[in-house]
């Protein structure tokens, strides 16, 4: 028998301690290798610690809502080989029982019209839930029957909570549910203050025209998908014509470091991505390297990762320009806030069918708007409005994407 320590792992230098926020195990479990122990939220992501072995989880020394830091005990784990046999007993009784209702099934079941004959077990299992001789004609299948209960007592348990939330909702009507706010939340609050209290933000608008766009996208979207594996998105536009419009006007790429301007010569864009604990921004580093096909791929690895909370801190760090997308959700129009230290964000807009002026006529276009929220102190409202006219015509004419001009 040997004792091992479950130690909070490095965590990265910008992020100086973990909360602990959810204990998958309980003293006492049987854990096998690669288990998740615990969930760590951080400032930016939650971490999931794993077990390094099979054991009994003996002791746990912080509990849910408690600071940790970096190489700090959280639980110990008793490794012998009683355990692991133990572990190995109970995957080998789950089969076994599995194996033992397969064999409960009678032959020539469905011919049985008037009563069904069943093994002594699932009698037991019928007349413990009080079911009828109805249940017994209508299913022909152990399993079929087990479904059948689930789903009578479900649908009871939910008529019941129907029935009591209905009675008590006029009660309610004044009571208040107050709930800690998470590590992340509290960080994001933190940051747009800052943001708001620090900067001189201003921002500019521009609509763009998005019929070149969906027309080759639905031209082209298919092939494109069939030969590379991967949905021909919007973003992959708005990237591009972002890292054109920021190496045209390099101040809406650079940042103020106290007295000094900071000129960046890489290109790391963050992408607004969605995750069960709120908005994250994750990095799509050198994407003036990258071509359509590398930036889908990503961008659709970041949103998989963080639906799963597995976006992790490095995936957050290094970048110099942010584009949100509030279109997905609905948005036609907003302010976007400055993602600290950068100098200016991009917020995309759903896009709907507006009325519109070509050459002099009337026509109903697919529209969308752009918002450039910027650092006044930094960038002037002619850098603004260019940088986002520039974008604006690449996205307007697609193919200067190709030609590169």
């Amino acid at each position: 028998m040997k004792i091992i320590d479950i130690l909070v792992p490095d965590l990265p230098e910008s992020v100086t301690d973990a909360t602990v926020s959810n204990w998958r195990k309980k003293t006492g479990d049987l854990i096998e290798t690669g288990e998740i122990l615990v969930e760590l939220e951080t400032d930016k992501v939650v971490l999931e610690v794993p077990s390094p072995d099979s054991g009994k989880l003996i002791q746990i020394f912080y509990k849910n809502s408690e600071i940790v830091t970096s190489r700090q005990k959280l639980a110990r784990l008793e490794v012998n080989n009683q355990t692991q046999i133990s572990i190995k007993e109970k995957n080998i009784s789950l089969n076994q029982n599995e194996k033992n209702i397969e064999k409960e099934l009678p032959d020539n079941l469905l011919e049985k019209k008037d009563e069904i004959l069943f093994s002594p077990s699932i009698r037991r299992f019928i007349a413990k839930h009080n079911s009828t001789k109805e249940l017994h004609t209508r299913y022909s299948l152990v399993s079929n029957i087990k479904n059948y209960i689930n789903q009578k007592q479900s649908s009871y348990k939910k008529e019941k909570d129907t029935n009591i939330k209905s009675h008590l909702s006029h009660a309610n009507n004044f009571k208040e549910k107050r709930v800690k706010m998470t590590r992340l939340r509290k960080c994001i609050s933190e940051r747009l203050l800052h943001v708001t209290n620090s900067t001189a933000s201003l921002t500019t608008f521009n609509e763009v025209n998005m019929q070149s766009i969906i027309d080759l996208r639905k031209n082209y979207g298919d092939i494109f998908e069939k030969k590379h594996g991967i949905r021909l998105g919007y973003m992959s536009f708005f990237v591009i014509a972002v890292v054109k419009g920021l190496k045209d006007f390099p101040e809406i790429h650079a940042s103020i470091d106290e007295e000094e301007i900071v000129y960046r010569n890489y290109f790391n864009i963050n992408i607004a991505v969605s995750t069960p604990k709120g908005l994250v921004t994750p990095v799509l580093r050198n994407v003036d390297k990258m071509n359509m096909i590398q930036i889908e791929e990503k961008i659709k690895d970041f949103a998989v990762r963080g639906k799963n909370n597995k976006l992790n801190v490095d995936d957050l760090e290094g970048g110099s320009f942010t584009i949100t997308n509030g279109g997905i959700f609905g948005s036609m129009l907003s302010t976007p806030i400055i993602n600290p230290p950068q100098s200016a964000i991009l917020g995309i807009h759903a896009i709907k069918d507006r009325v519109t002026v070509i050459n002099n006529q009337i026509v109903i276009r697919p529209i969308t708007y752009l918002a450039l929220s910027y650092d006044h102190r930094l960038i002037d409202g002619k850098e603004a409005a260019s940088f986002l006219v520039t974008v604006k015509n690449i996205l307007e004419n697609p193919i200067k994407i190709l030609l590169n001009i």
